[in-house]
């Protein structure tokens, strides 16, 4: 993957999302089949000194916008989550570290044939946050596309 298309991606996240500031987030690599995104704890943890729920919540939102993002390649047209589920299955002690893997290519293609049919479309994707070699957080969003 290109880099300059992820840094211009990190960029746009930090100039559209204040937050993404704020937390630190940072594009760290994508393969073509995984986005990994990642913050670190410092600015984002709770009393106890782990990764604070909220901050967790918004990395995997943002790290399957930014897959979204690279997928559709259309700078004009506006992502939105519309649902999502998260599990918290343990805590994490370190940097966070979101990983996105590319949707499949029929579930991609179809998303992509609707958007251009309709000026809308959804996809599901799934996030995992990885600390120490284990899933400690699980999420699965629905985003939409519209033009």
């Amino acid at each position: 993957m290109n880099d300059d298309l992820l840094r211009d991606t990190e960029r746009f996240l930090h100039e559209q999302i204040p937050l993404t500031l704020a937390m630190g987030v940072k594009l760290e690599s994508y393969d073509g089949s995984q986005l990994v995104v990642t913050a670190p704890l410092e600015p984002n943890h709770n009393h106890l000194g782990t990764a604070f729920g909220g901050s967790l919540s918004a990395l995997t939102t943002l790290t399957g916008y930014a897959m979204l993002w690279l997928q559709l390649g259309d700078h004009h047209a506006h992502i939105v989550i519309r649902e999502s589920t998260l599990r918290y299955k343990r805590p994490v002690r370190g940097t966070l570290c979101a990983v996105c893997m590319r949707p499949d290519d029929a579930a991609l293609a179809a998303f992509k044939t609707t958007f251009q049919s309709t000026g809308k479309a959804h996809l599901k994707l799934q996030v995992q946050v990885i600390h120490a070699d284990q899933i400690c957080v699980m999420f699965e969003g629905d985003f939409v596309a519209l033009r």
